[in-house]
């Protein structure tokens, strides 16, 4: 594939100007549209790129993720600066974007795998180089703060990125299911069911493309020009340790900024540890969840698995999708992986 060359930076002191022109804000979220770009699917062997775009990670988590890698037959490579650390992020902006822009660029690599997530990622995306994911499209896989990474390359060059569990995670039974699915056979045909914990909200079935991520980081996305347009999509969401009002905040930013009030429908994952405080004046969860849009009368699913809890499928941002909120399932209509 072709190679582009890095970004020139200059560095001053721990950071560093990135000589790339800035990204406007584009809050209407208009624009030009990409056509979708979907990965390879994997094969036993392929080479997988381990990177920590966000917070640091030791060295429990990385062998954790070698593991898990190796017993999905696939040959892990850790990236040049894996290890950095600046406080509370995986390294300096350039060496965090030096290793994404190197997992890319690199022919032996198929897929990108992000060790964790963590506070940095939104930090890269005005100084990304879209144009090389663009002719070097792989899938990007994680979760979280991941979440700022996935839908900003989706909104720039249209590539599908995987919301699914950081490679330092308990593969359990269910997620290795799921994944496998998208990530070797394509995904086509494929459903995910609720567990015994899912709730409808509101029935109904209803198919379109599927967007969303973590709460918080769509949130922060909003108004970016790093964003997507939620109008007519299927949006997932979850979040950890907000408080109610805190979510009623953030899905109030999504409804006025981002199109959410004319979705066709929502699938809320398990918000842990996001009730209040004892004693503390405010709605629970699923009071301001139903507060903020069960009135939008569109097919919603609450407690579906996927999120910060053990166990949770992978979702592709970007391919249509099938939700029967009455069944409590999520069929994927395409794949997501060639």
């Amino acid at each position: 594939m072709k190679r582009r060359p890095f970004l020139k930076t200059a560095a001053i002191g721990a950071t560093a100007i990135f000589a790339t022109p800035h990204v406007a804000a584009n809050p209407a979220l208009g624009g030009k549209k990409n056509r979708t770009i979907k990965p390879k699917r994997l094969r036993p062997g392929d080479g997988i790129t381990l990177i920590a775009p966000g917070g640091p990670v030791n060295d429990e988590k990385i062998a954790l993720a070698i593991k898990n890698i190796e017993d999905l037959g696939l040959k892990p490579k850790l990236s040049r600066n894996l290890r950095a650390k600046r406080g509370y992020m995986a390294g300096t902006d350039t060496q965090r974007l030096h290793d994404f822009h190197n997992a890319f660029a690199d022919t032996e690599t198929k897929a990108i795998w992000c060790v964790r997530g963590g506070d940095g990622c939104n930090r890269l995306l005005p100084s990304i180089d879209y144009d090389l994911i663009k002719e070097n499209p792989k899938a990007l896989i994680g979760f979280s703060d991941i979440t700022a990474l996935i839908n900003a390359i989706y909104r720039k060059t249209g590539l599908v990125g995987l919301h699914g569990p950081i490679a330092a995670w308990d593969f359990t039974d269910f997620n290795t299911k799921h994944l496998k699915a998208v990530l070797f056979h394509g995904g086509a045909g494929h459903t995910v069911y609720g567990t015994e914990k899912t709730e409808t909200l509101v029935n109904g079935k209803v198919t379109g493309k599927l967007m969303g991520g973590n709460l918080s980081l769509l949130s922060a996305l909003s108004g970016t020009g790093f964003d997507n347009d939620f109008k007519d999509k299927i949006v997932f969401i979850e979040d950890v340790g907000e408080k109610p009002r805190k979510v009623d905040r953030m899905l109030t930013q999504l409804r006025q900024a981002n199109g959410l009030e004319r979705a066709k429908g929502i699938i809320l994952g398990e918000f842990d540890d996001c009730e209040p405080g004892e004693g503390e004046d405010s709605l629970s969860l699923i009071e301001a969840l139903k507060d903020r849009l069960s009135g939008l009368n569109i097919p919603m699913v609450y407690n579906f698995p996927f999120g910060h809890d053990k166990n949770l499928c992978t979702f592709p941002v970007g391919i249509q999708v099938a939700l029967d909120a009455s069944n409590k399932s999520i069929t994927f209509r395409e794949d997501t992986t060639l």
